[in-house]
């Protein structure tokens, strides 16, 4: 006969056994149910844009040249100087005069200064209103009428580069958010300008030129440096919003998760109509409330916890043999 104290530590053990089992189950069951975070729509502005990249120009670039080849005998301006119409840049012998007084300086002091008031220098001087941004020669340089002696801008612009695949959804007048990639925390407003006819081939890609305007020029802002810009297409304020990752696409539909009951498992999926999309939210235009509750899956991963077993990727140590 079975005794009374193997019938007790029997029942004990298949309790254990059974307690264990259960809290596998449970911890099975814990792992793949399903969290949500519920959410409500919110309200802000939106916007859809066209992001691309450009470079600093002059809007209106200018090559000064002198009218005769000479000696430049001062200059008048530096790099970064604002000039007017007709302001004098420079002055210049032309090469007859500079002969003359290389030769009347030979003979005297009061020979050459008789000769510097009878034949007067030649003045280089501004045609138009500007900000100097290249000064190609120093006082006692010569010179011909082909070289460049300074080059002028009207004003600086960015000039955005846009795919043929976007350039159909930009228009003049539009806004657009100007970077730079030397200076990324300082943001510039524009507006896009003019919309060049002619594509030109970058790597296999029809670009298109854009000429945006800045609303203020950064001192900070030079010819060649290399800029980021946003152009924006369209933009609606006090919009009804949702995290992108609240819509799913099922059987051709914009679809959400909505909370019908006071725990998770009570919802349904409610079909809504959706507007502009950014990076980061998406328009709802109909089929939500601003109280509706939207249910929104927790994609935290989280390691299962070793509940008594051995991780197989830790390495083991070898196991005496009994």
């Amino acid at each position: 006969m079975i005794s009374r104290n193997k019938l007790v530590w029997g029942g004990i053990g298949m309790l254990l056994v059974f307690g264990v089992a259960s809290f596998f189950v449970f911890s099975a069951n814990r792992a793949t149910e399903k969290r949500f975070y519920e959410i409500r729509p919110s309200r802000g502005t939106i916007s859809s844009s066209v992001s691309t990249t450009g470079a600093v120009e002059p809007q209106n670039r200018v090559k000064i040249q002198s009218s005769v080849g000479g000696r430049i005998e001062e200059i008048l301006v530096e790099e970064g100087q604002i000039v007017k119409k007709g302001e004098v840049l420079a002055m210049l012998s032309s090469t007859e005069r500079a002969a003359l007084l290389d030769a009347a300086k030979l003979q005297g002091k009061s020979e050459q200064q008789y000769w510097q008031k009878v034949y007067k220098e030649t003045a280089v001087m501004a045609p138009m209103e500007g900000q100097v941004i290249v000064r190609s020669v120093d006082p006692g340089q010569t010179v011909t009428a082909n070289d460049s002696l300074f080059v002028l801008s009207d004003r600086l612009i960015v000039k955005a580069y846009v795919d043929e695949t976007d350039i159909g959804r930009v228009k003049a007048g539009q806004k657009a958010v100007i970077g730079l990639d030397a200076y990324p925390e300082i943001k510039v407003n524009g507006v896009v300008g003019h919309i060049y006819y002619e594509s030109h081939l970058q790597n296999n890609v029809n670009i298109y030129n854009v000429d945006v305007i800045p609303e203020r020029i950064p001192d900070v802002f030079r010819s060649g440096m290399s800029a980021n810009i946003r152009i924006i297409v369209q933009e609606k304020s006090d919009a009804q919003l949702l995290p992108v990752g609240a819509v799913q696409r099922k059987n051709g539909k914009s679809m959400v998760l909505q909370k019908t009951g006071e725990t998770a498992s009570a919802h349904r999926y409610r079909s809504v109509q959706i507007g502009l999309q950014d990076d980061r939210n998406i328009e709802i235009i109909d089929g939500l409330t601003d109280n509706s509750v939207v249910l929104l899956p927790d994609t935290t991963f989280v390691l299962p916890k070793n509940n008594g077993g051995s991780n197989p990727f830790t390495p083991q140590r070898n196991k005496k043999k009994q």
